[in-house]
């Protein structure tokens, strides 16, 4: 997919595109199209999967990348989306991912269907920046798992893991763009991740009356991971694409 200066990857999974709503994919800090699995073609829909700018296999990017690189790829999703003649989203997020697609349906550079914010990301925790620093110092360990997904390894890495250990980054908050969202959300948390709490629940639920949470016991940051997690959001996918949702904003 060409947007712009940039080549990105992208393929489509799941059933053939039948004019209806469609799936978009957003990837967590260090994912990518592989790392997802058959996670995107078990959900019900067509499903967008693509890798952003310094993943997978698309364009690099130059490190250190700016702290509003979230910003930035939310402000890219419109071209995106209009490149792939997506007209109907429901963006499904993971980490940073989820937090990308708060960030474009709450300023409302997309309107979509609905989201799946799996493990997001509103405010900078502790216990964030405390895992992205281990992460960093298991590197060296890591690399070699990591290279078999990006093709420029080093920049995937340290483009997100020194945006978040910038002393700056910890004033980073999109809480204010959460208001802005009217469709219907569904929050999906494990209570053992150990790169945000469920505080970031709490806060979404807070902002959003309209939302709903999954809480996965014992799980950590991938939960959908898990058969029955998978089945549970098929679910509320199939009633975002059906329309059906009440909003009690209206």
């Amino acid at each position: 997919m060409r947007i712009g200066d940039l080549e990105l990857e992208s393929r489509w999974m799941g059933p053939p595109r039948d004019g209806g709503p469609e799936l978009v994919l957003l990837h967590e800090g260090l994912g990518s199209i592989t790392q997802w699995r058959e996670f995107p073609a078990q959900l019900g829909r067509p499903a967008l999967v693509y890798a952003r700018a310094g993943y997978g296999s698309s364009t690099p990017v130059t490190v250190p990348r700016p702290l509003s690189y979230m910003h930035d790829e939310a402000a890219l999703l419109p071209a995106i989306l209009d490149t792939a003649h997506v007209t109907q989203p429901i963006l499904v997020g993971h980490s940073d991912g989820a937090s990308i697609a708060i960030i474009a349906a709450g300023s409302g550079a997309v309107v979509p269907l609905g989201l799946v914010l799996i493990a997001p990301h509103v405010f900078v925790e502790d216990v964030s920046v405390e895992s992205i620093a281990k992460a960093r110092d298991a590197y060296p360990e890591l690399r070699d798992r990591l290279a078999r997904h990006h093709a420029d390894v080093d920049g995937a890495f340290w483009g997100w893991n020194g945006a978040w250990l910038d002393p700056g980054f910890r004033s980073w908050n999109i809480e204010p763009f959460l208001p802005g969202i009217h469709a219907p959300v569904l929050v999906v948390q494990g209570s053992a991740d150990v790169y945000g709490t469920l505080a970031q629940v709490d806060a979404i639920v807070r902002a959003i009356p309209h939302a709903e949470a999954l809480i996965v016991p014992g799980a950590g940051h991938t939960p959908f991971r898990d058969e029955s997690v998978i089945s549970a959001i098929a679910v509320r996918i199939g009633r975002m694409a059906a329309g059906d949702f009440a909003n009690n904003d209206n």
